[in-house]
């Protein structure tokens, strides 16, 4: 396990962390450890863990605290010293273990061992040009960065899409800062470019940019740091792997999330004619060790491990089945990633074609909250996952719950299910269902074969009706299937408290600003090369709210124009498929073009959408909608 801390729900994102493992820092925490020799560590700020498992090469000596309670105690590996036994630490050199150290180093020089230099780690900051807010370095807005799974390999290709929506908050000029990563770890392109100046949109195709650079077929993961940046330190964005040799495969997952994690869930076991390959990426510049990366049955605690070392930001594929060769659908797997990862992705392949999902983390932080079971009569049905039911005439929909916290032993279920007109048409309770289950219900054997022809959408809810607990992180996965030509995709989430007025903890959520979130900005991008976008937009309630909704969907084109607008109405507890050319003019959409997209606002009530894209061959994907 990495000693590293990343992110929690409580304070938000360890900007520390980002700040030493951030490629450059890594690259100038590598050289530093490389020339300094003999090193003391003074650490007052208690950041020696992560600074040495993100940069072990550092010759320690000795580790050096003020803090009386913590003497003696063992830190990073070392038991900590009173600072004031610095001057006899034979060293070549005295680390200050602090960004802007300035002031806290002028203390130091009188404690300094014969001959030795003091260094801090502004030695290792970014460059200046690298900064949104020079003037302090821990602003979270300065480590504004994600990875990619980005792909070129002659027969897939990748795309990512966002938009400059910092210029929304009142960015000036936003500039992308890009590093390519090969399957190795290697380098393989370096570059930046700008983002438009308004709230256009932001694409980067692989093919372009291995025409660009004169790439070789690859297969790694892109760093993205935005610079510039105003509002928030997130870099959200929509990734399509496409087919470029004629194959019908087409898929999307959501923006990654940037944080490591000890664990992640929701991989799906294969079923007997498929293959599940989990693309593991190093998300750092010190290697995985051998045994540290993991596969684990759902419930078992049994993991197997991968005895094979991964170099520092490298790509490994790895076939579940060469851990678990006898596990089938719809059974599921967790991803003891020890944080070396950030969410990876995993990818599907049956009848030729291929999809790509992603997994979510496991939360540790969460305990079983009695509260969910008492929730007021305000709160309603409370906690609600909403998915989408697609046209029942040519897809099938099957949901999987997946636990998604490490203390969650069993998930008691139903399922809500409800027409385009927001009236409920069933509803199934699904059991207590144990931490180790392989149950995923299959919307055909809970409707009728004529009910909802043209779709709808369902939920699940929390039930006590055998006992149980719940913890508010109700996760599952969701599979799409074409009856015809067995195309899938699938998408996963987790529930939230959705439009009432009274608050439960951080419930109902927000996109900005705190609870209740009772309004909607959901980006949904155009299509590219033929194929055409989509989204599901579904209006959940956990009690009675408005009738219907009052949402505006607004067309820009890539410099962040308003090109259009339209208006629609989604009964409360309803859905409603959007397809930007059954709503916008032929005219405005070829203005927009294909780095155009569409946004989704509604200020009465908070929507939830999946979006994804449809070509002629009959390939569609669909994962759900990111907001800013």
């Amino acid at each position: 396990m990495l000693d590293i801390e990343t992110f929690d729900n409580l304070r938000g994102g360890n900007v520390v962390y980002k700040a030493l493992s951030h490629p450059l820092a890594a690259k100038a925490l590598a050289a530093l450890a490389a020339r300094a020799g003999a090193v003391a560590l003074f650490d007052p700020d208690g950041i020696a863990g992560p600074l040495l498992a993100l940069c072990p090469d550092f010759e320690i000596e000795g580790l050096y605290v003020q803090d009386t309670l913590a003497l003696g105690q063992p830190r990073a590996g070392y038991i900590a010293r009173p600072l004031t036994e610095l001057p006899q630490a034979r060293v070549h050199t005295v680390l200050l273990a602090a960004f802007d150290a300035a002031k806290r180093a002028q203390h130091l020089h009188a404690l300094l061992p014969p001959g030795a230099e003091l260094v801090t780690l502004d030695a290792v900051k970014l460059p200046e040009a690298w900064l949104s807010e020079p003037k302090r370095y821990l602003e979270p807005r300065n480590f504004a960065t994600n990875f990619v799974f980005f792909r070129d390999d002659d027969r897939f290709a990748t795309r990512l899409t966002t938009a400059n929506y910092w210029a929304g908050y009142g960015a000036k000029e936003v500039l992308f800062q890009h590093i390519l990563f090969g399957q190795g770890g290697q380098v393989l392109a370096e570059w930046s470019q700008s983002a438009p100046s308004g709230t256009g949109g932001y694409v980067l195709d692989s093919r372009e940019i291995r025409a660009r650079f004169g790439l070789k077929p690859f297969t790694g993961q892109l760093f993205i740091h935005a610079i510039g940046v105003a509002g928030h330190d997130v870099v959200k964005y929509a990734l399509d792997t496409y087919a470029t040799d004629n194959g019908a495969s087409l898929s999307c997952t959501h923006d990654a999330n940037a944080w490591p994690s000890a664990r992640f869930a929701g991989l799906p076991a294969p079923r007997a004619d498929e293959r599940v390959i989990l693309w593991i990426q190093n998300s750092h510049a010190v290697p995985i060790p051998a045994g540290d990366f993991a596969l684990d049955r759902m419930g078992a605690d049994a993991p197997v491990a991968l005895e094979e070392e991964i170099p520092p930001f490298a790509t490994r594929a790895l076939d579940v089945a060469e851990l678990f060769p006898d596990l089938r659908w719809p059974a599921q797997l967790e991803v003891r990633a020890g944080r070396h990862v950030v969410r990876p992705r995993y990818e599907v392949v049956r009848d030729g074609r291929t999809r790509i999902a992603h997994v979510n983390v496991e939360r540790a932080d969460l305990k079983p909250d009695p509260g969910i079971k008492t929730l007021h009569p305000a709160m309603g049905r409370g906690f609600l996952l909403p998915f989408p039911i697609l046209p029942r005439g040519r897809f099938r929909t099957i949901a999987l719950p997946t636990p998604m916290v490490e203390a969650e032993r069993d998930m008691p279920l139903r399922l809500d299910v409800f027409a385009p007109d927001g009236g409920k048409v069933a509803e199934r309770f699904l059991g207590r269902l144990p931490r180790d289950h392989d149950f995923a219900v299959d919307l055909d054997d809970v409707l009728a074969p004529d009910a909802l022809p043209e779709g709808g959408h369902a939920e699940l809810v929390y039930d006590f009706r055998e006992g149980g607990e719940a913890d508010g992180w109700l996760h599952a996965l969701f599979r799409f299937e074409d009856r015809a030509n067995n195309h899938a995709a699938e998408s996963s989430f987790g529930a939230h408290i959705f439009n009432t007025l009274m608050v439960y903890k951080n419930e109902p959520q927000s996109y900005t600003g705190k609870p209740p979130g009772l309004s909607t900005r959901l980006f949904l991008k155009l299509g590219f090369g033929g194929r055409e976008s989509f989204c599901v937009l579904i209006y959940p309630a956990s009690g009675p709210w408005l009738e219907s909704s009052s949402t505006v969907l607004e067309l820009y084109d890539g410099q962040g124009v308003k090109l259009e607008t339209a208006q629609l109405a989604i009964a409360c507890s309803g859905s409603h498929i959007v397809r930007p050319s059954q709503h916008f003019s032929e005219a405005s959409l070829r203005a927009a073009g294909e780095t155009g997209y569409v946004l989704i606002r509604d200020v009465t009530c908070r929507l939830f959408g999946f979006h994804g894209l449809e070509d002629a061959s009959g390939g569609f994907s669909l994962d759900h909608m990111f907001g800013f």
